[in-house]
């Protein structure tokens, strides 16, 4: 059972790349104080994967997990819809929007597992091809509302997810040289709320 108490992100020490930095740059920008716990991303890792499920934090194993009111919660894009309903915010108000934000979420999952495939080696195809492509579509949606964000002054959980997905694309050297206006903007506007800049300006540092 989770604590009551602040809560607890566990995550592996992988810096800003990977699932748990897109909820930690959510709960950097909503506020909330919690735990980043890192776990080294080494051959120790499979022992403390297999402490994670003996202890009950982690049904598969598997990070990140959150704790969180007295609750465990687990995958990445499904604890940002959650962290949203529970605040009340971060989510369209009418139907279509948050159709849109889900849609849009969906697309950046797609995303992760090519992004994934290409960590040691990146592929021409996904360089010159899924990259353009993606970029493309996400711009087509960001570009339905005068912006920045995807529904348009008011961030969403999906902004996070797209984030990450520039950032982490720019960390493996894959990011496409000129990516489509509304992309820019979206990404300038997203590293200037202010609680999000202090946390990058920190070197993505989180208190203990």
């Amino acid at each position: 059972m989770a604590s009551e108490g602040r809560p607890v992100l566990h995550y592996l020490d992988i810096g800003s790349l990977g699932r748990g930095e897109v909820i930690r740059l959510f709960l950097q920008d909503a506020g909330i104080d919690f735990e980043d716990k890192r776990y080294p991303f080494n051959d120790t890792w499979q022992a403390t994967s297999k402490e994670l499920q003996e202890k009950g934090i982690s049904k598969t194993g598997k990070v990140p997990v959150l704790e969180y009111k007295g609750v465990l919660l687990a995958q990445h894009i499904p604890i940002l819809r959650y962290l949203s309903r529970d605040l009340g915010a971060y989510d369209g108000t009418t139907n279509l929007e948050k159709y849109t934000v889900d849609a849009v979420a969906d697309l950046y999952i797609d995303w992760r597992a090519e992004w994934a495939s290409n960590l040691s080696k990146v592929s021409d195809g996904y360089k010159s091809k899924f990259l353009p492509d993606y970029y493309t579509v996400l711009s087509e949606y960001y570009g339905r509302s005068d912006g920045p964000f995807l529904l348009g002054d008011r961030i969403s959980y999906a902004d996070f997810a797209v984030y990450q997905s520039i950032d982490n694309d720019a960390g493996i050297g894959a990011l496409p040289e000129f990516l489509p206006e509304q992309i820019v903007k979206f990404k300038k506007a997203f590293e200037e709320r202010p609680l999000v800049a202090q946390y990058l300006q920190s070197g993505r540092k989180t208190s203990a």
